[in-house]
């Protein structure tokens, strides 16, 4: 189904590029550098998980780009219990009762394949928002059986890595799937792209859509640190800085994708 705000957005001639955010900060950062739409997540050191009712409201109280909503319980596998898919129906109606142009889902059984059921209950939830299949694609067992999958389905795109760490690991594989998909669906590369290797994947691949992060470390303001007590888990991510949506990368990726 076509989305009206996206696809307005998108220049003529140009691919379309998203921006995976984790705060309404960045989301911001990333419409100044000139982001067609932004992926809003939480908790993107697992990956990204269902950002805050007030976070989405927020978001799309200020933007005027496209607004995805990722809907994710939690970090970890994909294979969700009764009561994590109920949470991610109700998060599905959330993010279309606040305004976002669309949701970002993946389901998988414990075999490795789509979960067609629960994805097409919470596909039929989501309209007429436009969804996206997240990474969750990465971790199934047959990509090009996956990707027919989807496209029964009537999903939108499909962001995926190519079943690797990184977009150039998975290259040859996501350049077939470009090819395979064709104008059924829309194969949208992400994961390890940066200024360095952009202009490969869009020589090689020709996405129509590309997904990104563009993040620089920021400072906290605070004066007094009490450097003896962390907030986080074992991994200790930095207490007095963080990492936000940098406009001046977001530019400089859109500028090099674009030579």
């Amino acid at each position: 189904m076509p989305d009206a705000v996206q696809t307005m957005k998108k220049p003529s001639g140009e691919f379309l590029l998203e921006v995976c955010v984790d705060s309404v900060t960045s989301a911001l950062a990333a419409q100044a550098g000139g982001a067609h739409r932004v992926e809003l997540c939480d908790n993107l050191l697992e990956g990204g998980t269902t950002p805050s009712a007030g976070a989405i409201e927020i978001a799309r109280k200020h933007l005027k780009i496209g607004l995805n909503v990722i809907i994710r319980p939690r970090g970890g596998d994909f294979c969700y219990s009764d009561l994590e898919f109920e949470c991610m129906c109700r998060d599905v109606e959330i993010a279309r009762g606040l305004g976002a142009d669309g949701v970002v889902i993946g389901i998988l059984k414990p075999s490795g394949t789509i979960d067609k059921k629960r994805t097409k209950t919470l596909l039929d939830l989501a309209r007429p928002m436009t969804v996206t299949f997240h990474r969750a694609f990465d971790m199934t067992r047959d990509p090009l059986r996956a990707l027919d999958t989807l496209i029964e389905l009537g999903i939108d795109r499909v962001l995926t890595s190519g079943q690797q760490e990184s977009v150039i690991a998975g290259l040859e594989l996501i350049t077939a799937l470009i090819e395979r998909a064709g104008d059924r669906i829309i194969v949208m590369p992400g994961g390890g792209l940066d200024e360095q290797n952009l202009a490969r994947v869009v020589k090689t691949a020709q996405p129509r859509e590309i997904h990104l992060t563009a993040f620089s470390r920021v400072e906290s303001p605070m004066l007094y640190r009490n450097e003896r007590v962390f907030m986080g888990g074992e991994l200790r991510p930095p207490e007095y800085s963080r990492k936000e949506t940098d406009s001046g990368r977001v530019r400089r990726l859109l500028r090099v994708a674009q030579q």
